[in-house]
Parts: structure tokens; sequence; C-alpha cells
């Protein structure tokens, strides 16, 4: 009978041999999760505060460029005069009336025939104004010049702008149509909303989720209003001439490393309504040059200031 020996090379792992070598692999993924987990804890902060540093940037820089714009007047088309008229004449026949209002100050022609009028009444395309000093032959230029004074809604005005609502209208968008534009900075609620409209809208609309710029908004920790104004008057009309925004936001989540909401306070201090602005300078020119080119609130604005 032959005798079986086992050799070195056919033995298997110990026992300790095995507990050793699972230890070892526990310890080597324990270290490769630990890396993963925090890694998926450092992109989750990184994403939390870029997610709340792009929700203050993005609405802050939708507020400069659309309070830059404040004020700016304008109508959709070219519009000319479409039936010549003769000296003293209390009506104009144009090519379009879209985009004016009554009290709406126009300039009607070019060059020596040039002159400023005003809007009594609007019937079709044939707007009513007061006597016309000048003839105007047919294709006449006819444009609104100027601005709006209260571009910026002054808080001084009945159902103005405040702390906590910005109003704003013109052609914010610069594509000739003029729309009115309220933000309101809701702390209680934490959010901020934008709520836009034509400037012919006969009233707001209901406030939906698609207004909401921010909904993280917290009170300023030192108290400072949403926002501010720095005002001038000038023969009894108010103008805003710079609007400070601050706003101060927080986190969606908790920060997996203090347990707390992480928040950012940005300010801006000199958003300036260059239209507004512009209007400002002409008026302290002379009374002359500020009802030629100065335009009043419309109407239909002045019902949509009501809250």
């Amino acid at each position: 009978m032959t005798s079986q020996h086992s050799t070195p090379a056919e033995r298997g792992f110990t026992l300790i041999e095995m507990m050793i070598t699972v230890l070892v692999l526990m310890l080597v993924c324990g270290t490769v999760m630990k890396g993963v987990l925090d890694l998926t804890r450092l992109h989750n902060v990184v994403m939390n505060r870029t997610d709340m540093h792009s929700g203050v940037r993005n609405a802050t820089e939708l507020l400069t460029q659309e309070v830059g714009q404040a004020g700016r007047v304008a109508v959709p088309v070219p519009v000319t005069v479409s039936a010549a008229s003769v000296p003293s004449a209390t009506s104009l026949t144009v090519t379009s009336v879209a985009g004016m209002f009554i009290g709406e100050r126009l300039v009607v022609d070019t060059g020596g025939n040039e002159e400023t009028t005003s809007i009594i009444a609007l019937n079709g395309n044939v707007i009513t104004t007061p006597p016309m000093i000048h003839g105007h032959l047919v294709n006449a230029r006819v444009a609104p010049l100027g601005g709006f004074s209260a571009g910026v809604v002054p808080p001084s005005m009945a159902n103005g702008s405040s702390g906590s609502v910005l109003k704003i209208f013109g052609d914010i968008n610069s594509d000739g149509n003029m729309v009115y534009v309220e933000y309101r900075c809701d702390t209680a609620n934490g959010r901020l909303y934008r709520n836009a409209m034509p400037f012919t809208a006969n009233a707001k609309p209901a406030v939906t989720v698609e207004q909401i710029l921010i909904d993280n908004i917290m009170p300023n920790p030192d108290g400072t209003q949403c926002f501010t104004y720095q005002t001038h008057t000038l023969n009894g009309v108010g103008y805003v001439t710079d609007v400070a925004i601050t706003l101060t936001v927080r986190t969606n989540s908790r920060s997996f490393n203090t347990g707390q909401f992480e928040t950012e306070t940005k300010a801006l201090l000199n958003v300036s309504p260059r239209n507004v602005f512009n209007m400002w300078q002409l008026a302290g020119l002379g009374v002359s040059l500020a009802s030629n080119r100065v335009q009043p609130v419309p109407p239909t604005v002045q019902a949509l200031l009501a809250d």
C-alpha cells in the first residue's frame, strides 16, 4: 500500500489566516466605503451651496437688468401720420395706436414742423389732441420720446413701492412692449416673487409657483428691508434715482458638517434706473423740457398699483 503524504503546495489556509484575511478585506472595504460616503457628503454640501448662490445670483441679475430698464417708454411698431392734418387741428390719424395711452406725450414730425402734443382720447387710429401748431403730412413721424419719472414707482406715491414690494414699469424687455412688474419679498413665507403683466392689464394675475424666483428668503440679519430707495423731488414730482437690493437666503437642506442651514446675504447698493435718472436730470434743466419729455403714469398702471 502506497502512503499518501500532503505536500506544502496542497495545504489550505488555516483558520487564523482566514480571519486575518477577512479582517484586512473588511478594513480595505471600510476605507473605500468611507471615502465614497465622504465624497458624496462633500458633493451634497457643494451642491447645496451652489444652488443657494445660483438662486440669489440669478435673481439679483434679473433685478439689476429690469430696474435699469424701468421708465423706458416705447411703442411696439413705428408710427407715422396716415392722413394729412392742418394747423390748429385737434386730431391726428396715425398708422397704429398700439402701446399708447391717455395722457402720453408724442413728438410729431421732424425739423421745423416738429412739435410735442399729448393724447386726450383714442378712437381707433385717431388721436384726439390739443390744438396743434403745425400741419403734418402723410408719413410724418409720430413717437413717444423721453421716459417715465415714476418708472420705479416712488414710495411717496399712492400705492407705491415699499421695503418689501418693488414696483416698476416701462419697456423692461426692450422689445417695444411696455409691462408692469412687481417684485414681492415675502420673508414670512420665505419667497421672492416676480409678477409681470402688460401695462394695459385689467388686473394682476394670480400668484402661482411660476412667479417664485427664490423660495428660501430670510429676513436680513440687521433688519434691512429688501428694497430701499434714493429719491429726489423736482417741481413736485418724485424720482427714484437709485435702488438698493438686499437679500438673505439659506440653503435648501442642512449642512452635513454643522447640522445647520447655511445663509448668504447679497447686497446691491447702487442699482440705477437709468431712464428715470435721465428724466430727473432733464427735468432739472427746465420746466419746458420736463413738460415735453417726462411721461405721466398710464391710467392702467395707476390701477395696477393697488394691492
